[in-house]
């Protein structure tokens, strides 16, 4: 097997994934996956089509991601990851599918409208 390319979003951010078999070493913009995301929950969202698929430390994962904020930077990691195991084997699917890995979550900022201060907030309104 050679390397498996897969895309991932989640609001601004934009994650590229990168897999191919290994020991289960995960690099994120060219650092740790533990340096890169702080928190325990982050690498835990990392971790999860790994878990759910009982492959951890199969495969190893360059990612680069840019974008948004880490929370969209992890599930878009996530989604990637997702769809990189479905490719490698189909069965999977059956697997991630239930907990809604494989759904691209298409909510997006709203944008702000002219004449108001913010997208739904309007300025004060004064009758006298």
């Amino acid at each position: 097997m050679s390397i498996v390319h897969k895309i991932g979003r989640r609001k601004t951010a934009v994650a590229r994934i990168y897999m191919k078999p290994g020991s289960g070493i995960i690099t994120i913009n060219k650092k740790d996956s533990k340096d890169y995301f702080g928190t325990d929950v982050l690498v835990y969202k990392l971790n999860q089509p790994f878990l759910l698929t009982e492959t951890v430390g199969q495969y190893d994962v360059t990612v680069n991601v840019f974008g948004g904020g880490i929370t969209g930077q992890a599930e878009a990691i996530r989604l990637g990851l997702s769809r990189a195991l479905c490719e490698i084997n189909e069965e999977f699917r059956l697997l991630l599918k239930p907990h809604g890995l494989l759904t691209r979550d298409a909510r997006m900022v709203e944008r702000k409208k002219p004449g108001q201060k913010k997208a739904r907030k309007r300025f004060q309104f004064s009758k006298r």
